[in-house]
Order: structure tokens, then sequence, then C-alpha cells
């Protein structure tokens, strides 16, 4: 494997603006009075705002938008849909194109870190409350970020090394680079927020605080049962990302790789078996890729690489002697059609399940294992949002989320009378 192929897996795929196609970019926004931009954000970043004041050369107050509005500003610049959000609502479309919003928070955020600029402050004085906030992916910092510029003392408790949860460990970095991860955790940790890693609490360990958060994610494997799945060689995509991001420069991905899936999910998978030296990629989808969830630029992205994509097959069955040798696929809508690939990997990028919840909370759950936990509430002093509730949903939905439990865990803890 070539350091070439690794040093491009960490290195990002897609160029920002500069600042001159920066101001270009925005000088196209219709700065509109009602802007549907700013109404097609999940989490209110509100890029009416801050491309306003990007055009207006006031880069500082562009900055400060995004980060009041969305702490995690800076990843969601780079892995949020915005091509079925703000930008499909921008009134440009009408025109032309839309407005390359994404660029330009984008562009926002780089320029807060490049004059180190302090965009958010937490009050002097601390209430007496103590929260904590199970899981440090993006819920949990949303949450915590949000109840720290509220004055309350927030603990966030995570069982992995590193803050970030599916940003950290489910992500690849050519598409999200950790650096931009750790300058977004840094804006939580300079509220105030403490952390306590390699810690995996359980519900007497947080009797202690006044309100907890259940922010977990979704890490459980979702395979298939068909024959073969437990040979060597066979990864669920969560486990397969995790791997090669902890050991990317050990981390062998197998010559012939076939990713099973349609999301975004599934093309990082494919894109992080080809930087890490598979030779031969391929993505296999059961439907049409028009019907594939995945951003479709992701997909050209995969392409360019070399990557395959065949669709309208699902797996049938995985053959080999301990380890896989060749996959067996059926046809999802013509029931006739059958082909069969030589794989020694094979990833299901096919959806996570939740961890068992009832040792951290006493919290009730859906059939499908998730926390029933409407408008955030959970029941007593515990709330819980992001993917343990919705089942798996995008990184600004994750965000949206953990805003709306932490008004619904200040509501809580003023009621209570603990401030």
């Amino acid at each position: 494997m070539s350091k070439v192929v690794k040093a491009k897996y960490t290195a990002e795929a897609v160029a920002g603006f500069t600042h001159r196609t920066a101001m270009e970019e925005a000088a196209r926004c219709l700065l509109c009075h009602d802007a549907p931009c700013s109404e097609g954000c999940p989490a209110g970043t509100d890029p009416a705002k801050f491309i306003r004041s990007i055009r207006f050369r006031n880069v500082k107050g562009a900055a400060e938008t995004i980060r009041e509005n969305n702490v995690l500003g800076g990843s969601c610049a780079r892995v949020c849909p915005y091509d079925k959000l703000c930008e499909e609502a921008c009134s440009r479309c009408g025109i032309d194109k839309p407005i390359e919003i994404g660029k330009l928070q984008r562009y926002a955020v780089e320029q807060e870190k490049l004059f180190k600029m302090k965009t958010l402050k937490a009050p002097a004085k601390k209430k007496a409350a103590k929260v904590a906030c199970v899981g440090a992916g993006p819920a949990s910092l949303a949450c915590a970020a949000e109840l720290a510029k509220d004055g309350y003392k927030v603990t966030v408790f995570e069982r992995e090394e590193k803050a970030g949860g599916v940003l950290t460990y489910g992500i690849v970095p050519s598409r999200l680079p950790q650096a931009v991860v750790d300058h977004d955790i840094a804006q939580v940790k300079g509220l105030g927020v403490k952390f306590q890693f390699n810690t995996e609490v359980k519900e007497a360990d947080l009797e202690d605080f006044d309100a907890v958060f259940v922010g977990a994610g979704l890490w459980g494997a979702n395979l298939p049962k068909i024959k073969g799945i437990e040979l060597k060689g066979v990864y669920a995509a969560v486990d397969f990302l995790k791997k090669a991001r902890v050991n990317k420069n050990d981390f062998k991905p197998g010559k012939k790789v076939l990713v099973v899936g349609g999301g975004d999910v599934a093309v990082d998978c494919a894109v992080t078996a080809k930087l890490l030296g598979a030779e031969d990629v391929k993505i296999v989808y059961r439907r049409t890729l028009e019907e594939a969830p995945g951003n479709m630029s992701e997909f050209q992205y995969a392409l360019s690489l070399g990557i395959g994509i065949t669709t309208g097959m699902a797996p049938d069955a995985i053959n080999g002697d301990k380890k896989v040798k060749t996959v067996d696929f059926a046809g999802f809508r013509d029931k006739g059609a059958k082909l069969t690939l030589s794989a020694d990997t094979i990833v299901f990028a096919t959806g996570q399940t939740p961890e068992d919840m009832s040792k951290v909370a006493p919290v009730k759950v859906t059939d499908k294992g998730t926390i029933k936990a409407p408008k955030g509430k959970a029941g007593g002093k515990f709330f819980a949002a992001g993917d343990i509730v919705n089942g798996g949903k995008t990184v600004v939905e994750a965000v949206a989320a953990g805003k709306e439990a932490a008004t619904a865990m200040i509501a809580y803890l003023e009621k209570k009378g603990v401030k």
C-alpha cells in the first residue's frame, strides 16, 4: 500500500472558497426578506443572515451567527445535505442555480479558525444545577453547548478516547477532516463543558446530576441474516469506518471490497477502502441510483476514484472457507436476476441499531430499541435525542434535536427550582 494513497485518505477531497470566490458567491445572494434558505435549515443556522454578513465583509459576524445557532457549524459545512435542505429552498433556484451555502458556511468557519476568533462565551456566573450528557456525538455536543451558554455546569461522558461520535469515528476524513471536528469540539470545551473519556457510565453514576441527556447514537451492527455472514472479512459499516479511522496507518481493507448500501455511509466505506489501498471497490445497491438516499456529488466523487456502482441487486449469500471469497446477489425487483462477485471484504452499510440503554437510564424504548423521547423528554430527569431516538438521520438534524432537548431540560430544571 503506497504512502500516497494513505495521504489522500486524510486529505480533504473538495477545496473550499478563497476570499475572492466567497465574496463573489455571497454577492449572488438576493438578500430575501423572508429567506426560504433559513427556513430550510433544521438547526436554524440562519444562512440568510451569515451570507449577508459575508457579503458586507463582516466575516466575524458570519461566524458568530453560525456558532450561536449551530456549535458544529464547521462539521455541518462539510457533511450536511444542503442540496436537499437550504440550497434546495434558495430563491435563486428559479433563476440559475442555488447559492453554495455549505461552502460559504465552511469559509466563515475557516476564517474563524484562521484568525482565532472568539465567537461563543458562557456566563461568568454558573448555576448550581449539574447536568450530564451521555455520549459525545452531535446531539450531545449541541445539547451541552446550549446548556453551557445558559450557565449550567455540564459534564459529557464518552466511552471512546475522543469526542465527536460519528464525526470522529464514522465519516471518511477526506470528506470531514479530524481537524475540523476538533475545532468544533474546542468551541464546546471553550464554554466550560467538561469531558470524561474512556468512561462507560451506568445509572448509578448519574445519581448526583440534576438532569441527564442520553445521546449515545447507534453503534450496533445491522447485518442481514444470510449464509456466510459469520465469515472473516464481513464488516458492519460502523466497525469498518471506525477501524480505518483509528488504525489508518496499519489498516488493510483487502484487495477486492464490496460495499452494500446506497447512502452516504456506503460511499464513505467505498472511498475509505479505495484510498487505503484496495484495488477493486464496488458499491452494490438494491434499488436504482435515483432512489439512493446518498448525495449525488458523493457518488460522483466515488466514480472519479474508479469505484464501480451496481444497482438493482441485493446480497443473497456469502461464500468462502473461513474467509469471504465470493458473494451471491439476487435481483431486488427482477427476481430472476443473479450475480456473483469475488471479494475478500464485504461491508454492509445498511443502517445501525441502538445498544441497550437500560443500564444507563430508566427509559422506554420502541420495538426497534430506540428511546421514546417526544421533544427530548424521556421521563423524569432523563432526556434524549439524536440517532438513539430518531433511528439515524443527518448530523444537522441531530444538532437540532440536541438543542430542542436542551430547551426542555432548562424548562425542567427551572420548574424544579434547581438553578
